[in-house]
């Protein structure tokens, strides 16, 4: 099920997570999240940074460039060379102007220009995006300032004006469409606007946007489109100088009280062992404790400076470490505490993904089927039984013609009849061996099937396609379950969100006579939270012992759940890559309803790459789902 958006983009899931990559690294900070958004800043009270979405109307570099440019401008310019004091009292003098999105908007620009050029110097392989954004704002401000000039939008108008001056190659561009009267007005702001160049520092681009933003403020009214936002979020609740200095500050305690210490008091200065070979860290793990004081007072015994850090320090790791069995003689008998089974250094992180989180697993299972389900299946049994016919027929030849073909190049049994390698080779293998039995189908299947609100004109055909694949199945003796997944979404609340599973069919009971009809049982319902439902089944075929395991997601588009809308497509992706690494192969079969729009095929692709399967037509399923079962089973062969 999908959620309908005024932002209806695909999200590139390799592009989203080298963003996310590329975040985390540049800024230092590994809980910094990035997402898309309508325009770029950073936020750490929300520990976040984003892109924004106008990158996504340009073609496939111009995107990249654009969001990676982003991102360049937000981690390491924002954060490092932005002053927030400045921005501060940018923001209090604006308060009381007439043009306030105007002066946001142009401190926006003439700042991220001079972080741009910063960005440039300390990483000059990032020069040919930051080319790209600019070649593409230039067009895209070009076209603006013919519609701003159409719609008479005066200080829009100026604004593309002073961008497209600023970022001329030529030293007095000429602007034929523009108004005399804007004209006029860029011409007495040339001065202002031709220092941003000289500007080393924050306060001197906001002395310039003031004297802009003075100069202007009378004849104009406010800017009607919104081209840039201000780069940092919550920019009134830090204290400190630059966005870098409010992650390392050290609040001041809370009260200001000094105490003379008396430097003459007695001491005891002793050494103590902070190591021996019973409490050695194996894992080269190196934890301390961290105290941040807020109460207490002042003294004049450490001066202005901090104590550096020192070896006896690894002390303090035993507070927080984890103990293990000795190797040397034990002294007593008795029985240690049962071992915790979560990693110390990992108990933050949640098994099914952060997303995941508020989760909670529901099992139900299938009911014993009625009469008219009973009645349903053996009508459904009996449209794809050619097909069920034709494929079975076609594995147990290729089963037979395996199980009779000689084996070849063994050190004895019948001589072959090609002797070459007796004289090419040090080992030479020419023998061949008749009527060895070979081994059979190795495999287990889990078939995954969408149950949301939106399956509901899908459903019956959907379960046509299902009952194909467990009559061959069945045939061929190759254990599976069917399993049916939603979220409830009448049920979810904060902290707590109910996914469903539907077990129409266990791996150990699906070969069972006269069980098929409880696929009748499957029904549309409410969400869908595809990457946890992927996790889970991931983990039950990863017990099995069969050499080919197989995940089959049956679909009808881009998962969609609470608090799962933007982040679902790159979670489900994640979900598919691990499952894939535990060497599962997951399948995604996209269930259309009378034909695939690109979008359509731009999420399936993004979560599932190469292996899917996309279906026009749910009434096609039988023809569609043969050759691909049969692709899947003479890999186990």
């Amino acid at each position: 099920m999908k959620y309908i958006r005024f932002n209806d983009s695909i999200i590139d899931t390799a592009l989203f997570l080298q963003l996310q990559d590329l975040s985390t690294v540049l800024s230092g900070i590994p809980e910094l999240e990035f997402e898309y958004n309508y325009g770029s800043f950073i936020d750490l009270i929300e520990n976040k940074v984003t892109a924004s979405h106008f990158w996504e109307n340009g073609n496939k570099e111009v995107k990249e460039a654009g969001l990676k440019t982003d991102v360049l401008l937000r981690t390491i310019g924002t954060l490092h060379h932005t002053t927030i004091q400045s921005m501060k009292e940018y923001q209090d003098s604006i308060g009381e102007s007439s043009l306030p999105k105007f002066a946001a908007q142009l401190f926006a620009l003439l700042e991220d220009l001079r972080l741009e050029e910063l960005v440039k110097k300390e990483r000059p392989g990032t020069k040919k995006w930051f080319s790209v954004r600019g070649a593409y704002l230039k067009q895209y401000f070009e076209s603006q300032l013919a519609t701003n000039v159409t719609r008479s939008f005066a200080l829009d108008e100026l604004y593309c004006l002073i961008y497209l001056l600023l970022q001329s190659d030529r030293p007095d561009p000429i602007f034929p469409r523009a108004n005399v009267r804007q004209l006029e007005e860029l011409e007495k702001l040339k001065p202002f606007i031709h220092s941003v160049y000289e500007a080393t520092k924050t306060s001197d681009i906001t002395r310039i946007c003031e004297q802009i933003v003075f100069r202007v403020n009378d004849g104009y009214e406010d800017t009607m489109n919104e081209y840039f936002i201000f780069p940092i979020a919550n920019v009134e609740k830090y204290k400190a100088n630059t966005l870098f200095d409010e992650l390392t500050r050290n609040d001041e305690l809370l009260n200001d009280d000094t105490e003379d210490a008396d430097e003459e008091s007695e001491f005891i200065d002793e050494k103590f062992s902070t190591w021996h070979r019973e409490n050695k860290n194996g894992e080269s793990n190196s934890t301390f404790l961290q105290f941040e004081l807020e109460q207490g007072t002042k003294t004049s015994l450490m001066g202005g400076g901090a104590r550096e850090a020192e070896d006896a320090d690894q002390a303090l790791a035993s507070i927080q470490g984890s103990s293990g069995e000795s190797q040397q003689k034990e002294y007593n008998q008795q029985e240690t505490l049962e071992k915790k089974q979560t990693n110390m250094g990992k108990s933050g992180e949640h098994p099914f993904g952060e997303e995941n989180k508020d989760v909670v697993q529901v099992i139900k299972e299938a009911k014993i089927p009625t009469l008219t389900e009973e009645k349903r299946y053996r009508e459904f049994v009996a449209d794809i039984e050619p097909f069920k016919r034709k494929l079975s027929s076609t594995i147990e030849k290729t089963l037979e013609n395996k199980k009779n073909a000689p084996r070849k190049d063994l050190v004895f049994g019948r001589l072959s009849k090609k002797l070459l390698p007796l004289v090419f080779e040090e080992n030479p293998r020419v023998f061949y061996k008749k009527n060895q039995d070979s081994n059979e189908m190795d495999a287990v299947f889990t078939l995954l099937i969408d149950c949301s609100a939106s399956m509901h004109n899908k459903m019956d055909e959907t379960k046509r396609g299902v009952v194909l694949f467990h009559e061959v199945l069945k045939k061929l003796r190759i254990p599976h379950s069917i399993v049916g997944f939603w979220e409830d979404a009448n049920e979810v609340r904060e902290g707590y969100q109910p996914n469903y599973f539907h077990v129409i069919q266990s791996h150990s009971d699906s070969l069972y006579l006269n069980s098929g009809a409880k696929i009748m049982q499957l029904e549309p319902e409410e969400d869908n939270r595809d990457g946890y439902s992927i996790r889970v089944a991931a983990m039950e075929l990863e017990k099995r012992r069969e050499k080919n395991r197989f995940l089959l997601v049956f679909s009808d588009g881009e998962p969609a759940a609470a608090d799962y809308d933007q982040n679902g497509i790159v979670d489900t992706h994640l979900a598919v890559s691990e499952a894939r690494k535990k060497g599962i192969e997951v399948i995604g079969l996209f269930l259309a309803d009378g034909g695939i729009e690109e979008s359509e095929e731009m999420t399936m692709k993004n979560i599932y790459g190469k292996e899917r399967l996309m279906i026009p037509s749910v009434a096609e399923l039988p023809e569609q789902f043969t050759p691909l079962l049969k692709k899947l089973l003479l890999k186990t062969i």
